[in-house]
């Protein structure tokens, strides 16, 4: 037979082209959407703006776990804010009644004796849900964890009573960087530079 008289029925069918499966959900995909922060947590931090506004507008701050010792962290972040101006209250059970920096020492921020604005955590993560709920009950209006410091728990507990947050960053550090000589670059870039603008 010729080949021309092959009925097509009989010509073997070609392989249809797969078509691509749809991906299957993945534990990513599964995780609820959750807004993002920078340093890639979900509660987000306060950017340099406001991180600046924070400052500018703070005048006390409640430093929780000040340690008297001068060699520790918290010791230099105190005596640097006092220097530039703040009225640093320390909390600390352990010396509570005593004084570190010619200030009191308050047990907890529920004893503080006047308004604070910032409430300035040295303490472990773990702790920083609990400081929220007491900086918010004394009407604090910015709650911030310091460097190394992180719980979004924290946060948004802090976002819920509608204070500010900060997590991860150093008061020092942050005051240095915008008032120390470093001017930011760019709207919310938070980049630094040496160079100062011309006036």
């Amino acid at each position: 037979m010729p080949i021309d008289a092959i009925p097509k029925s009989a010509t073997p069918p070609s392989s249809p082209t797969p078509e691509a499966a749809p991906p299957s959900p993945t534990r990513e995909a599964a995780k609820p959407q959750s807004p993002e922060r920078s340093d890639g947590g979900v509660i987000p931090s306060a950017g340099a703006f406001e991180r600046l506004r924070i400052l500018l507008g703070a005048k006390t701050i409640a430093i929780v776990g000040l340690s008297a010792d001068p060699m520790r962290p918290s010791h230099f972040a105190a005596i640097y804010m006092q220097s530039e101006g703040y009225d640093i209250v320390p909390v600390n059970p352990r010396y509570a009644g005593g004084e570190i920096l010619g200030q009191k020492v308050f047990a907890s921020l529920a004893e503080i004796d006047r308004p604070v604005d910032i409430v300035d955590v040295f303490r472990k993560p773990a702790e920083a849900p609990a400081l929220a709920e007491e900086a918010a009950a004394i009407g604090a209006k910015t709650l911030w964890l310091q460097l190394g410091v992180e719980n979004d728990e924290a946060g948004e507990i802090a976002r819920e009573h509608g204070l500010a947050f900060v997590q991860n960053r150093c008061v020092k550090i942050e005051h240095a960087r915008f008032f120390g000589g470093l001017n930011l670059v760019g709207m919310n870039t938070g980049v630094i530079t040496a160079r100062r603008r011309l006036q």
